[in-house]
């Protein structure tokens, strides 16, 4: 318990993708993360659960987007206003780590930070809390670098973005961390199945570091991005509409694309334990997690039939 400081879980996409099927289950438009797509809980509550297995929930804040209220104030009633940051729109992973950091350091700079998304499932979360728990220990042992965990993919997905594992950190050969040649965020299907064969890994978008480091690289890559938040740097009196002000001002950024790839040489993968791992992005994986783990949706409230839905 506790092994990072804070836990951010990252709730303000939009969930496109997956839209016909949050329909049919909950019969309206819904963002996947909150909606039971897996049993008759949500994606974001069982997230909660599992990240509490390692991060204390009084240090775990809660990147959302203001259009999303009717969906996170009652999913986050028992959280405090000041664990939530409410993102005025959606401008990418880029933006809400950024708004997620400068909130964290105005307290506690020091703190190794984990961010966590919330579309993801894993059959064996003991496992996976104690690859969580490594990768934090890694964190304080090599503090210049950020860590990813990385997944072994059972096939060539062009769909995730890719890391190229370097030379081992470690002495032993059943040492699971290794230093990254190159990040690959979605690759042609042709460099997918290259990578696949070569024994690459697949990015979680897990990933651990100290706050400086995350801003280190954040100034390396996207210097501009981080001058347009200064105004939120401190608290302030009416932060939404300062972040409003900020948010108009931002283009939508990917954090793997704009940093991760940029900065290879700072980055640490860890390659992840057998968990059962999944990212919800899909139909087709959602129902695959289904067949393989028997598990189906239920949404509290709605009595439609779920469109067939097993």
């Amino acid at each position: 318990m506790n092994c990072a400081s804070w836990a951010v879980l990252l709730a303000g996409g939009d969930g496109t993708r997956l839209l016909p099927l949050t329909r049919r289950i909950c019969g309206r438009d819904q963002p996947k993360q909150f909606c039971p797509l897996l049993g008759d809980r949500t994606l974001l509550a069982l997230t909660r659960e599992r990240t509490a297995q390692v991060v204390s929930p009084d240090k775990t804040l809660f990147a959302v987007v203001e259009s999303h209220r009717r969906f996170y104030e009652t999913e986050l009633a028992d959280v405090s206003p000041a664990k939530i940051v409410v993102q005025p729109a959606n401008r990418g992973t880029s933006a809400a780590i950024v708004y997620s950091l400068l909130r964290i350091a105005r307290t506690d700079p020091d703190a190794v930070v984990a961010f966590f998304p919330t579309d993801h499932y894993y059959a064996d979360e003991a496992a996976f809390a104690g690859d969580v728990e490594l990768a934090c220990e890694l964190v304080r042992r090599h503090e210049e670098f950020l860590v990813l965990m990385g997944a072994t993919p059972e096939w060539a997905d062009a769909d995730y973005g890719w890391i190229e594992p370097g030379l081992r950190v470690g002495q032993t050969a059943t040492t699971s961390l290794f230093r990254v040649n190159r990040f690959w965020e979605k690759p042609p299907r042709s460099v997918a199945d290259k990578l696949h064969k070569n024994g690459c890994l697949l990015n979680t978008f897990v990933m651990m570091a100290r706050a400086g480091t995350y801003m280190e690289l954040l100034r390396l890559a996207i210097p501009d991005v981080l001058r347009a938040f200064a105004p939120l740097a401190e608290p302030a009196p009416g932060e939404l509409q300062i972040a409003r002000r900020v948010y108009r001002t931002l283009v939508s950024g990917d954090f793997s694309h704009q940093v991760l790839a940029a900065c290879p040489d700072r980055l640490l993968v860890l390659r992840l334990a057998d968990a059962g791992w999944s990212d919800l992005g899909t139909e087709a994986r959602v129902d695959a997690v289904r067949a393989r783990y028997r598990v189906q949706s239920r949404c509290r409230g709605f009595s439609r039939p779920a469109g067939g839905l097993q």
